[in-house]
């Protein structure tokens, strides 16, 4: 590119940003054309298109910049691919077909997904599918269940917050939830669902590592000043076991809604070959 196409360049994106930091308004030049690059003209319709309703006059003039210099870069690549490219590497209609019947496939493909695909996973065919895939699941971090807070270290419910977090009794767990909102600055019960251990140790704003080698007796407890930040890990599983299946629900639901998607369609294709075979539309002819 020689340096007077460069400048050229330059000088058409800079002209299109002059108007900066004005109302939209004042953009229209010359008719409904609010800016120009080369041959090429940018019209108000298509900017105001870009500017939602209700936009600020100084917002709108700041999308529109933004629009604009956009704009001009892509008529910047546009018109020097037109000049630099050969007749050939410019002609694009097969790729173009290409694309667009890759696009109606696919579209008729999901069409035919959204109106047939059973939804609906069962416990049991969740828990069969984790069964016949477990070494799918191993876990590259822990995974725990477990009762979280941050308290004050003088505060006197320390101790009783303590045993009741640690307690398996509904009754004991509501009262821990009932006393840690009014003693505690966090009470968060991660319990009833499996969560990654890099989960809990943000609450200890520290790495999972250096958390998990705080545990005794089932309770993590890392001081930061005047307060003390404690939790109690209902269960855990180690990195490298076979992760609970509680935790995996989602990825297994994926799993096998996927499944269900590939046999759809390979069921698709296979009666489309068929029922073209059968109606004459799909003919092979050989010479044997």
């Amino acid at each position: 590119m020689t340096r007077g196409r460069i400048f050229a360049l330059l000088a058409g994106i800079i002209l299109a940003t002059l108007p900066s930091c004005k109302a939209v308004s004042s953009f229209i030049h010359d008719g409904e054309v609010v800016a120009k690059y080369g041959k090429h003209k940018l019209f108000l319709s298509e900017l105001q298109d870009f500017i939602p309703d209700g936009t600020s006059p100084g917002d709108s003039a700041a999308l529109a910049d933004q629009y604009i210099i956009s704009w001009a870069k892509d008529k910047a690549f546009q018109d020097m691919a037109e000049e630099s490219l050969s007749k050939e590497e410019k002609d694009v209609k097969a790729e173009l077909e290409a694309y667009r019947k890759s696009l109606l496939r696919y579209r008729f493909e999901q069409h035919f997904i959204d109106e047939r695909l059973d939804t609906v996973v069962t416990d049991a065919q969740a828990e069969a599918y984790y069964e016949s895939h477990k070494d799918n699941f191993k876990l590259d971090r822990p995974v725990l269940r477990a009762r979280f807070m941050s308290i004050p270290k003088s505060s006197p419910n320390l101790k009783t917050l303590k045993a009741l977090m640690s307690s398996d009794d509904s009754l004991s767990l509501a009262a821990a939830d009932s006393i840690a909102f009014a003693s505690a600055h966090r009470y968060r019960d991660y319990s009833r669902g499996w969560i990654d251990a890099a989960t809990l140790a943000a609450e200890f704003g520290t790495d999972y590592v250096t958390m998990l080698s705080s545990m005794r007796g089932g309770f993590i407890e890392i001081p930061s000043g005047d307060d003390l930040s404690v939790a109690y890990v209902v269960e855990m599983a180690k990195a490298g076991q076979t992760a609970p299946l509680g935790s995996c629900m989602g990825r297994i639901r994926d799993n096998i809604l996927s499944s269900r998607k590939h046999e759809l369609l390979s069921t698709l294709e296979q009666d489309l070959i068929e029922d073209a075979k059968a109606n004459e539309i799909f003919v092979t002819y050989r010479n044997d």
